[in-house]
């Protein structure tokens, strides 16, 4: 992207603000939750009305907390607004699981500012988890600090696949697989599981900016690797329309788990 000017970074009470909102949103899907129906969207995914509400409360949402800075989000505006500081926001990420009756989904909200992620918040309402990074600060998990090396200790051997991404075990089946697989049905839980430990890897084949800009800021904040696979998100110029915009990439927790990877990746990548 090109380089935007400085913005300032969020106040305490806008911090607070956001917290207060992502709370009323969580608190309106849980209710919802599986007593909603679904409906397919013009690209084959589904969309529930409670997407659509979550979106708006959003929205209108940021417009208070944070006047006069743009919002990209998945149901609506997918370009990338030219004021400085500016949102990406993915109001229900996971709606098949949402609509399915599967406990697993998530709220994905960020600030960029000179093309990245600044601020980010990720809330699992069913979970009642809720990661906040902060550029050069950290991420916190329910207010609680996390570090780099608790990761590590977790001593998973466990891959997240997306549903698209998986066909690369069909395209190399003479070599084994190098972990257990997992497919968590939400692109920015399977790239924040690197981030936290509970895998090594992600490989997203088709993640949109709003799947990826929480996580991308979680990733970084916890030192973990990301390989972007063809376009890179930094180089993405302002009212760029990203309707249609993948940005698959690799994520891995060290350079040796993206050594392993690396190969499958490049298969997906090969296969377009």
């Amino acid at each position: 992207m090109t380089p935007n000017l400085i913005s300032h970074p969020l106040s305490n009470a806008q911090l607070i603000s956001l917290h207060h909102l992502i709370d009323e949103v969580g608190e309106r899907q849980l209710q919802d939750f599986g007593q909603i129906n679904s409906d397919l969207k013009p690209d084959g995914t589904l969309i529930t009305e409670c997407d659509r509400w979550s979106d708006t409360k959003i929205v209108e949402g940021l417009a208070k907390i944070a006047n006069g800075e743009g919002v990209l989000s998945e149901e609506g505006n997918k370009s990338i607004p030219s004021s400085s500081a500016y949102w990406v926001v993915d109001p229900l990420d996971g709606t098949t699981n949402f609509a399915a009756g599967i406990p697993y989904w998530a709220i994905s909200i960020a600030r960029f500012t000179n093309g990245e992620p600044e601020t980010a918040f990720l809330d699992i309402p069913a979970l009642k988890k809720r990661i906040l990074a902060i550029r050069g600060k950290g991420v916190w998990l329910n207010n609680k600090p996390l570090k780099p090396k608790s990761r590590f200790k977790k001593n998973s051997d466990c891959i997240s696949l997306c549903s698209r991404s998986i066909k690369v075990l069909q395209m190399k089946p003479e070599q084994h697989f190098p972990g257990k697989i997992r497919l968590l049905g939400v692109s920015s839980l399977n790239m924040t599981s690197v981030a936290i430990g509970q895998t090594i890897a992600a490989l997203e084949a088709t993640p949109k900016i709003w799947d990826i800009a929480a996580a991308w800021l979680i990733l970084e904040e916890l030192h973990c690797l990301i390989n972007w696979l063809d376009t890179n998100p930094k180089n993405i110029i302002p009212k760029t329309d990203l309707t249609s915009v993948n940005f698959p990439l690799l994520a891995a927790s060290s350079e040796e788990n993206l050594n392993k990877m690396l190969p499958w990746a490049a298969a997906l990548i090969q296969d377009r």
